[in-house]
């Protein structure tokens, strides 16, 4: 029997009267049931409604079932697992709602499929973490599984509400008491944990709950996790290792090849990257986040007609989805630029206005739309309001909010003014200061100098701001080696508030903690360097694809404000 079954099982055993009394209640309930079956639907909304559901939505397609997950919150999801005529499965539809945080903690997700293969519903059982049913099920069957989901969620509600008001710290340690003592749900608990941890920045701690985990039930996430917890602890040998394992154990364990791309890209494999994201995007040909990370790195790798071609058919598959990210409208329209589509960038802009539309207060789509605003008055060859938007955006580069995305944009739209002949006599200055500010490592200055590439001036300057925040670094260790760490983190703090790099700012809090006791004032220089940390070197030190996701094989850590906050590392 799969394993979540026994868990369960053992806990309906345990249960008070009153867990199980509001567990059988769902009068106050919704429901979607998603099913190309009319047959099979059918009976499924029959028997939910005979069970006292207070509402029941049906879809027929995914498109329309991923429309209202996306805008409607629901109790209970009942969904195939296969659609007829569908690339996608129901699966596909899952993974893509776990990854871009669309599925809180309360909704109740089980799979209903026909396809009796143990490998198809493990894999339906593990990502969901509620459950599967095996068609044509029976009244009680369905009953059954709806109210273990539902006791498990009250039995874990304390860890959930701790979540919810962002209190990490207590959420983390209820799920480690649940998972030592083998409470009830301990194995869930445990991935919650876990997953806990990762965000607050303790990787050793996860990767340890993941470790024992592994031991007491040899699961796939627990695996994954574990290679999450190494990469994120700086482990990177370690990390592709643990993948290529569970790679090699499951050739179709999606998820694994998203943290593989993960960090083979953060450490500048780009190669190597792009052709596991290729394999990941095959696998789930109806993911929009995996087919936007494809087109994106296709992108930044220098094959814009192969990138306009997955950035353009990402967009026609998720435009109206909360999972598409604005940045692939944003490289389109720097391709079609390039190309003179003049119809194709003029959509670009049609589009961010719909964007804008549905998100008035996202300051990141504001400022996107503005590069292609810039691109589109370059086409119309109206040279000084561009000039004007350009420089206004070169005033922002040392403001917090500048982040790498910002600095890359900015980056391209310099180098296209640089093919038209337009210079501008603060630009080199500017180029510098990005350089200097995210040239924190291989992959973010490759991906810079990937996008400076048709204009070598520009290239050149990214190379070599690189190679000085090298020399910064090498100094600043040759100091603390040599016995004098007060002068290494001197020498940092003052190229840190100089630059904003944040490879200088991590390294002097490195520098601090260890040698602390061998500086005299290393109060007040922590208070220096944690501003800095706070407003410069929070997510400054790792190239990204587009916007913040959920990370591969992680849960949705759903709070209060509706994001989970991660503390710098």
């Amino acid at each position: 029997m799969p394993h979540g079954q026994n868990v369960v099982g053992t806990a309906n055993r345990h249960i008070g009267p009153l867990m199980a009394g509001t567990a059988d209640d769902l009068s106050s309930s919704s429901a979607l049931v998603v099913d190309s079956n009319p047959t099979s639907r059918s009976v499924l909304v029959s028997q939910l409604r005979d069970f006292g559901m207070g509402s029941v939505v049906q879809c027929a397609r995914l498109a329309d079932s991923r429309r209202q997950l996306e805008y409607r919150k629901f109790d209970v999801v009942l969904c195939e697992h296969h659609f007829a005529g569908e690339t996608a499965s129901g699966q596909d539809l899952l993974d893509d709602l776990r990854r871009n945080q669309l599925l809180p903690f309360s909704t109740v997700f089980i799979m209903v499929t026909g396809e009796a293969t143990y490998a198809k519903v493990a894999e339906a059982a593990e990502s969901s973490l509620d459950g599967y049913l095996l068609k044509p099920q029976k009244a009680n069957q369905l009953g059954d599984r709806l109210r273990q989901a539902r006791i498990r969620k009250a039995s874990l509600q304390e860890i959930f509400t701790a979540i919810e008001s962002e209190d990490f710290e207590r959420a983390a340690t209820l799920c480690m008491e649940r998972f030592e003592s083998r409470g009830l749900f301990w194995l869930y608990a445990a991935r919650v944990g876990a997953e806990l941890l990762l965000r607050i920045g303790k990787p050793t701690q996860a990767q340890a709950l993941y470790e024992a985990v592994v031991a007491a039930k040899t699961l796939p996430w627990a695996k994954l996790g574990v290679a999450r917890s190494q990469l994120d602890d700086g482990q990177v040998a370690k990390a592709t290792s643990t993948l290529s394992n569970l790679i090699s154990e499951d050739p179709t364990y999606t998820d694994a090849y998203d943290v593989m791309g993960r960090a083979q890209f953060e450490t500048g494999k780009f190669d190597e990257a792009l052709a596991t994201y290729k394999m990941a995007s095959e696998l789930t040909p109806a993911s929009i986040t995996r087919l936007q990370n494809l087109g994106l790195l296709t992108y930044y790798s220098g094959s814009h007609e192969e990138a306009e071609k997955l950035l353009d058919k990402t967009t026609r598959l998720g435009l109206d989805s909360k999972m598409f990210d604005c940045q692939t409208l944003v490289l389109l329209a720097f391709m079609r630029l390039q190309s003179g589509d003049r119809k194709g960038l003029q959509r670009c802009r049609d589009d961010f206005v719909r964007l804008n539309e549905r998100n008035p207060d996202s300051l990141r789509h504001q400022r996107l739309a503005d590069i292609v605003e810039a691109l589109h008055l370059i086409h119309q060859h109206q040279y000084a309001p561009a000039v004007d938007a350009v420089r206004a955006m070169c005033k922002t580069v040392k403001s917090p909010e500048f982040d790498f995305e910002s600095a890359s944009n900015l980056l391209a739209l310099m180098v296209q003014l640089a093919s038209k002949d337009i210079q501008l006599n603060e630009v080199d200055s500017v180029v510098d200061t990005i350089g200097m500010r995210y040239c924190n490592n291989r992959a973010m200055t490759e991906l810079l100098v990937g996008t400076a590439n048709t204009y070598p001036l520009y290239a050149d300057r990214i190379r070599t701001a690189s190679a000085k925040i090298l020399k910064i670094n090498e100094q600043a260790m040759q100091l603390s080696m040599g016995g004098d760490p007060k002068a290494a983190v001197k020498n940092l703090i003052f190229h840190s508030n100089a630059t904003l790099n944040g490879k200088l700012i991590g390294n002097a809090f490195l520098v601090l903690n260890r040698y602390a006791e061998k500086i005299d004032d290393a109060q007040s220089m922590k208070e220096i360097v944690q501003d800095m940390r706070t407003c410069f070197a929070a997510g400054s030190s790792r190239p990204t694809l587009g916007g913040q996701q959920r990370q591969a094989g992680g849960l949705t850590l759903r709070t209060g404000s509706g994001q989970a906050q991660s503390k710098p590392p």
